[in-house]
């Protein structure tokens, strides 16, 4: 991947994860960014922040494997924050739904790598 695209993947994923950070320790989200279900918060910011981070480390010095462990991690920062907020908590099924959106935005972005190479396979068929 172009050194210019992977500056965007990786700028883009530490701007999502400030703010998925920042809307963590906020006593109450604004409604606007809420979709009423916080397991799905969870899944879908996690989505996204996996999703950069398998883009941002096409062509990286880190292993993939690397990427989605710092994703993680932040989601454990992140709920032991929550523990320090009055009226949140941090939760391990929180976690867990971090984990599964995880596997959602890393699968979505290697699809998305290959679906180049797929649609190449099927022309050539």
């Amino acid at each position: 991947m172009p050194f210019a695209r992977r500056t965007f993947w990786t700028t883009l994923l530490f701007a999502l994860a400030l703010v998925a950070g920042a809307l963590a320790v906020v006593p109450q989200p604004p409604p606007t960014l809420d979709t009423g279900w916080d397991k799905l918060n969870h899944v879908l910011a996690f989505a996204a922040l996996a999703f950069c981070a398998r883009l941002a480390a096409e062509g990286s010095r880190w292993p993939v494997p690397a990427w989605q462990a710092l994703v993680l991690a932040w989601g454990g920062l992140i709920e032991l924050a929550q523990t320090q907020v009055p009226g949140r908590h941090g939760e391990w099924p929180d976690l867990l739904a971090d984990a599964v959106g995880m596997g959602i935005g890393a699968t979505a972005a290697w699809l998305a790598l290959r679906w180049p190479r797929l649609a190449r396979m099927n022309d050539a068929a």
